[in-house]
Order: C-alpha cells, then structure tokens, then sequence
C-alpha cells in the first residue's frame, strides 16, 4: 500500500508521544472545569428566574425554575486544558412555534445554530459537538430568534466511535462487479485514519488552449507554424459556411485537438490544468479522486466530450479513482417541448423553478417520464462502456439535495428536488432501479449529497438499500466559519455537518466532502476528528478560482495538506485496488511467494473465504457476513478462520479490521489481541 504503512506508523507514533506527553500538557488545574459540567439556566449570566412561560406551566424543572431567552444573552464559562472537542446538551423547551425555531448558541463568538422543534415539555436537546481552545471558554445562548426555555445545561468531552467499525464495505448493489467491490473495501480500510485527496475537472469546453495548427487544404494536412504534422481524423469531415472542407479532429500523442471555426485553427481542452498546479505545489502529487460529470450525454444537445474516455484513462492508466456527478438539463420550457427534439443549450437549465412535475418523471405514460428515460438511456449506455472496461465510478446523481433546507423543497437549488424529499427519494429509486435492473450497469458505488441544516435534513436520506456513501458540499463563507475571521480561506472541517450524518446513517455508511471550495485544514480535521473519507476541490472557471485562488485555498495550506500524513495521494493509492477483491490478483513478488500455501479450506486464522490465503478479500467477505448474514453467510470454517481479533468473542467488524491490517503490514500475524 506504498506510503499508507508509513502514514500509519507514523500516526501511531505520533500517539504514542501525545500520550506520554499527556501528563505534562493536560494535567487538571484547579482553574479547569471539571466535566461532566451542568448548569442551571436560571444560574447563567443574564439569565431571569422563570416558573412558567406567562400562564404556560412546565412542571418538573430541576432547581428553583429555568431561564428563558428573550432579549440578551445567557453566558457561562468553562475552562478545558487544551483545544477538544465537546457536547453541548440542554433540557428545554419550545412552545412559541409549531414549526420549530432557530436557536443559536456562541462558543468566543463563534456560532453554531440548530432548529430546535415545538416541545411542550422538558426535553433533551443536542445541540452538537463544539469546539473550545486551551483555557477559558464563553458559551453564550444568543437571542437570534431565541424563545427557548432552558431548565439546564450539560457539558461533557465529546468521545467519538470508531467511524471504520460500523461503515459497511459491501455495495448496495448486491451484484456489484468484483472492482466495484475492492474499490468498496479499499475506501473503508482507510476511512477514519485517513482523508482521500480529490478534484473535480471543468465541464467539457472549458480551459481552452488556442495552438498554431491548421488545416492545409492544399497539402490535405494538419500542421503547425513549426511545421509539425498532426494525424488527421478523416471520419471528422465539414465544410465551413464558406464551402471550405475541413477536419474537426486532428491528434498527436499527446492529444486531440478541435477546430476553431472563428479562428481557423485548432485548439484542446486543459482538463489537467487543476490537477497540474497541486502537482507543482507539492512535488508531483496529484489528487487521487477526479471527479467529472455526465451532464453533456443528454437528449436535448448531447455531444461527446470525451468524458467516458477520459475516466477510463484515470482509472486504467493513471489507477485513480472517479467520482462523477450529474447536471442532468432539462427544457426551460418543458410544455412546448417535443419529445426528441435539438434544443440550444441555453434553452435548457438544471436549476430548480421549471414547469417539469417532478413527481411524473417516475410515473409510465407521462411526458415527464418519457423524457426521464430518454436521459437514463442515455447515461446508462455511457456507463456500460465503463462497464466493459471494468471501471467502477463513484456516482453522485441529484446532489445537493436539501438546497437551503426544508422537507417540502422550497429551498431547493436543482429541478429533482423542487417538490420535497419524499418525490426526490422516489426519483432515486427510479433511477437506481432502472440502472442496476433493466440496464444491468454494476459498476457503480452510489452517493448521496445531504445537508444538516435542521432535524428535517435527514427526511433526505434515500436509505441504507440505495445508498453506499453519503456526503457534504462544502461552500463556506464568512457566514458560516467557526474559527473567529471575518475573511480569507475557511478551514473549517464542518464536524457539527460530519457526526450529523453519521447520525443519519446510524454510522453504517462511510462519509465524505463531495464537493468543496476551501479544503478543510489538517489540525482542524485532527483536532475535530472529522474524519472525511475524501475531499473533491471544484475546479477553477476564472471568476471563482476554487483551487488556486488564494481566497479559496492559500497555495501553502494545499502544500501542507497534499504532503501530510494525514493524505492519501494518487501515488499512494495501491497497485492492487481494482483487483484485491476479485480473481485476477497481480502475483506476488518473489520474495513475498508463499513456501508452504495451505490448502484451500485449511484452519487459517483470518481465512474467512476458505481460500487458502489470507487477503482484502477475506475483510470483504467477514463485512459482507456482517451487513447481510443471509445472503453472505459464512461456512462454518470460514466463520471460525474469521473470529482472529480477540478469538472467541464471534466474529466481529474488529477481524475485518485485523485482516487488513495484517494484509497492509501493519500487524505481523493473527490473531490481534486488543483486550
């Protein structure tokens, strides 16, 4: 696994000495709060002594009544020996709105803000894991919106899971091909140690490069000023409007090149552009996720970008993995609109406020459903050519869900999510149902785009039968930072966004940042322990310069995160990641080469499969077991041979754990003993 062993050894490392350290830099003052820490609401700073909200009772309240937040501040301190994370708990009420109220609590003036629902009566309320820095600490309840009780409120340090326990490896797609399966397995045998580096490449026809070639019709050849000769696509013949015959497509080996009809010459796209300045930033370090989007394989202007192409070649040749979103268009006018019929592009959008009825796109017999085909059809036969060629893709339809927030889809930014969540879901399922059943495309590891803007957020979520990944786009403004600045690059790693998803899922599926302007920083991501499986920087466009420019990502914080121990990189992506799951493994190197190779069901610890050999394929098999006992149940061998973390406790998330760290090296036999 390359440099992930060296990652590894060095976090570990890195432990060690915090923790022999810890004596000396966390020893408890008398100044230091001691937590669990519970204050009463009537006992903070600002805060009245209710009984009852005018003539509203709400008996049982603990001490002499409660707070209630109408006009200033309720404050309170705290004092914690180094940066951490904590929970923030209160027992309160809301009874002025039915449809909940924005509450907003400060920690030093940074805000965090949640909608708290209508309670009548005490409730426990959890308003998130907050930051707090060495030494003393503000935690204000602000009168943003305010009208909440609080009877009282907890603090205790935050104690995180272990996110790489309970994240399955194993596909929603039960058919899912054999790369499909070990790209799964190779993502949550690094989540939560590490975070995976991405970016996303411009649309097609973006970062055009004008060169000096021309068509000689003369000659009947491509050539340029330095009278280099290009291959000429001769399936490419036009005619300008002059009656002048020309070719679209001219190549070298390094490119292809298109012609510009305003210029008479020839041009290409830099999609690298991106991927070109992290590598110079960073000594030759490229992202390791690229991510793309199949908005322009569509019934209204469809044309080939060469997108297809261009994630076969990152997978095949440069063995990174692809993510891939999709802005899939629709009529601006959809009522006027004739089934297949050419539309400009600028009669199209994929913004939300159009005449399409969502909720008909899955219903047979509508126009809307008609039209929905068609773009299935067409996406599903660019995904079968991925398919062939054993490609797998990250794939992310209909992202962003939520928009600005609500249930209903008024906050909706895109089309598919204009008429509320449960339409939304309904789309996702048609769709996934109609890729995997009727098209047979298995190549594909589904994400979903969510948000944390209220408890209505997780309505959103598809389900764990429909979904592998979920994730967060993360656009932060001066709006929405918590480190205290007003302006520059926001580094925030959104933990509050991170722990509410893993809420959502229950911990079952692995999370990433899909999208993202400013790539969170590497001590807020330790610190916060926000342990996002990727990041995917969007691209440049020379109006919102994402990746290189400094309002977004400072060049030496790119550096700092491309070169941690904390990233992965394509060069430290492993040679065996689309083949560690399935039958055509590379061979072993020499020295590596098995004397004595067990026979094929022979008692060998961590043999999960009975294959005789102790691999990826065996943590695959034991988290397969785990996520669906009836379909991927273990033979009694194979469920004794997988019980190698701790033997006789059964087998456990912990001896899937323990085969891929004996498979990375990290571990120098089975079985692993923790206890």
């Amino acid at each position: 696994m390359k440099s992930f062993i060296k990652k590894f050894a060095a976090i570990a490392s890195a432990a060690s000495m915090m923790a022999a350290a810890m004596p000396v830099t966390a020893q408890v003052t008398a100044a230091d709060t001691v937590f669990p820490f519970v204050i009463e609401g009537e006992d903070m700073e600002g805060a009245d002594l209710w009984t009852s909200i005018y003539e509203n009772q709400i008996p049982d309240y603990s001490g002499e009544g409660f707070a209630y937040l109408t006009n200033g501040a309720l404050t309170f301190n705290v004092t914690v020996p180094e940066d951490g994370m904590y929970q923030l708990n209160v027992r309160g009420a809301q009874i002025l709105s039915e449809e909940g109220r924005m509450q907003t609590v400060a920690i030093n003036g940074v805000e965090y803000s949640k909608t708290v629902p209508y309670y009548k009566e005490w409730t426990d309320i959890d308003f998130g894991v907050v930051r707090m820095k060495a030494g003393e600490n503000e935690i204000s309840f602000i009168n943003k919106y305010g009208y909440m009780a609080i009877d009282k409120v907890t603090v205790t340090k935050a104690v995180f899971p272990d996110v790489s326990a309970t994240a399955s490896a194993v596909p929603c797609d039960p058919d899912a091909t054999a790369e499909t399966k070990s790209l799964m397995s190779y993502l949550q045998s690094v989540y939560g140690k590490h975070i995976i580096s991405g970016q996303q490449e411009i649309y097609g026809g973006g970062h055009s490069v004008e060169t000096t070639i021309r068509y000689d019709a003369s000659q009947d050849k491509c050539i340029d000023s330095d009278g280099k000769e290009y291959v000429i696509d001769r399936d490419s013949e036009a005619v300008d409007k002059d009656g002048n015959k020309f070719y679209w497509h001219c190549s070298d080996d390094v490119r292809t090149y298109t012609y510009n009809e305003q210029n008479r010459n020839y041009k290409y796209d830099y999609y690298d552009q991106e991927f070109d300045y992290c590598a110079e930033l960073s000594g030759g370090k490229y992202p390791a996720v690229r991510g793309f989007d199949f908005m322009n394989y569509n019934p209204l202007y469809g044309w080939e970008d060469g997108t297809t192409q261009r994630v076969i070649e990152w997978v095949k040749e440069r063995n990174g993995i692809a993510t891939a979103c999709w802005h899939i268009n629709i009529p601006t006018d959809f009522a006027s609109y004739e089934l297949g019929d050419a539309v400009d592009w600028t009669k199209c959008t994929y913004k939300n406020g159009t005449d399409f009825v969502v909720a008909n796109a899955y219903k047979e017999g509508t126009k809307e459903n008609a039209y929905f085909d068609m773009c299935i059809e067409d996406l599903a036969e660019q995904f079968a050519i991925l398919q062939e060629n054993n490609v797998p893709l990250l794939w992310r339809p209909f992202h962003e869900a939520e928009g600005n927030g609500g249930a209903d889809g008024k906050g909706a930014w895109f089309w598919w999510s204009q008429e509320g969540a449960e339409v939304y879901k309904n789309l996702w399922n048609y769709l996934y149902d109609k890729l995997t059943n009727e098209y047979g495309i298995h190549n594909l590891i589904w994400e979903q785009n969510l948000y944390a803007w209220s408890d209505e957020s997780a309505l959103w979520y598809v389900g764990d039968d429909k979904a592998d990944i979920v994730g967060f786009d993360k656009y932060d403004t001066v709006y929405n930072r918590h480190d205290g600045l007003t302006s520059g690059p926001n580094y925030d790693c959104n933990s509050n966004v991170y722990w509410s998803l893993y809420n959502y899922t229950k911990g079952n599926k692995m999370i990433g940042i899909m999208e993202n302007s400013t790539i969170p920083s590497v001590s807020n991501i330790t610190t916060e322990q926000a342990t996002w499986l990727y990041f995917c920087t969007w691209y440049d466009n020379g109006q919102d310069n994402f990746i290189s420019g400094d309002n977004y990502n400072d060049a030496s914080a790119v550096k700092e995160m491309y070169e941690s121990e904390l990233c992965i990189t394509l060069d430290e992506l492993p040679e065996d990641l689309y083949t560690a799951n399935g039958t055509s493994q590379p061979s072993t190197k020499p020295s590596e080469t098995p004397t004595d190779k067990p026979s094929v069901g022979a008692d060998v610890l961590g043999d999960a499969n009975c294959d005789g050999e102790v691999t990826m394929a065996d943590a695959a098999a034991i988290y397969q077991a785990l996520g669906n006992a009836d379909k991927y149940a273990l033979s009694e061998q194979g469920a004794a041979n997988a019980d190698c973390c701790n033997p006789g406790d059964g087998v456990t998330a912990a001896d899937a754990l323990a085969v891929q760290k004996l498979t990375a090296k990290l571990i120098s036999k089975l079985p692993e003993l923790t206890k």
